[in-house]
């Protein structure tokens, strides 16, 4: 009896998080660029610079990037490669931006606000700027396309430095757990993208397409885009406000423009109509005929008879006067004279 009121209770909180809330609720709060966050940007950023500084001197960990990729892990353990073929696919930027756009979308509408898709495309901005920036600046070739052996393989046109699938990894899965409204849930989801990135990162130099370095660069780059969006906090909730003020001007001039038809008709009561008088026609004055009086019209010529006066009916159903040089019907032409 307990476990299933217990359960009924958790279905009930799970049915009222999926239904939209009446107001924007109020104890979200926007992340603030504090001491703490400080500290951890500066420390990232002054890891990617020795990342980078590391490649360029052609350093020892240009060295460990050749002995990995001469250890070809994808021939190590060839049985989870087609497991990790999909599974990379969490750090391309469509796919992953369409799901993660999906969810937030569901959640600006459900608390009446769009920070969070602002927020995501703050964020995927910032990204394309940045790495796409350095791997163009740098233009490091891959590992299947290095030329000499040892080399950094710098400036030679390539695209891969940074890592463009890992810092998409972090950043992407990473601003779950930045717009979660509780600490808890930021907790737990700061674990999860973390683990996904790291996976994500692990699986480019498993299948060869990127150094570990690369990877190394790609992690850093990720997290000082989430790091720094504090920094882009009033500028987003600017352009919400824009949003909103747009929004509610177009729905203004809706509302104004609108067919009377969708209005509804307020009723109207009916009063008798008085009959407006008829105008009085003025009597026509009597014109003089130009012709005479027409003489009376007799049907037949003489006075009329009457019934009794009238000729008989002959046997033969006629009014007319016999004539001799005619034979009644039905006699024959021999009894002619």
């Amino acid at each position: 009896m307990r476990t299933e009121r217990k359960l009924t209770r958790r279905l009930d909180r799970v049915f009222a998080r999926l239904d939209r809330e009446p107001e924007r609720p109020a104890h979200i709060d926007v992340p603030r660029m504090s001491r703490h966050r400080a500290v951890l940007f500066s420390s990232t950023l002054a890891f990617y610079l020795a990342i980078v500084w590391a490649v360029i001197t052609t350093s020892w960990l240009v060295r460990l990037d050749w002995r990995v990729m001469f250890f070809r892990p994808y021939q190590q353990w060839p049985g989870i490669h087609a497991f990790l073929d999909y599974y990379v696919v969490l750090g391309q930027r469509g796919p992953t931006a369409v799901m993660v756009a999906a969810w937030l979308g569901w959640r600006s509408w459900r608390q009446h606000t769009v920070r969070p898709l602002l927020t995501l495309a703050a964020s995927l901005l910032l990204l394309n700027i940045t790495v796409g920036a350095a791997k163009l600046g740098m233009g490091r070739l891959g590992p299947h396309y290095a030329t000499v052996i040892g080399s950094n393989e710098m400036g030679l046109g390539g695209d891969i430095f940074p890592s463009g699938h890992t810092a998409n990894a972090v950043v992407t899965w990473g601003i779950l757990a930045y717009l979660a409204s509780t600490p808890r849930a930021r907790r737990w989801l700061s674990a999860l993208s973390a683990i996904t990135s790291l996976g994500v990162g692990l699986t480019t130099v498993y299948l060869g397409t990127h150094w570990l370095s690369d990877v190394l660069l790609g992690w850093a780059a990720g997290l000082l885009i989430l790091l720094a969006l504090p920094w882009f906090e009033p500028l987003i909730s600017r352009a919400e406000n824009a949003l909103f003020a747009l929004r509610d001007r177009l729905r203004d001039r809706w509302w104004r423009t609108a067919p009377a038809s969708a209005a509804p008709l307020a009723p109207v009561a009916l009063q008798p109509v008085a009959k407006a008088a008829e105008p009085a026609v003025p009597a026509r004055e009597p014109v003089a005929s130009a012709r005479g009086p027409r003489p009376p019209i007799h049907l037949a010529p003489g006075p009329h008879t009457t019934r009794s006066e009238r000729t008989p009916v002959t046997p033969a159903g006629s009014r007319r006067p016999p004539h001799a040089d005619r034979l009644p019907r039905g006699a024959s032409q021999a009894a002619r004279p």
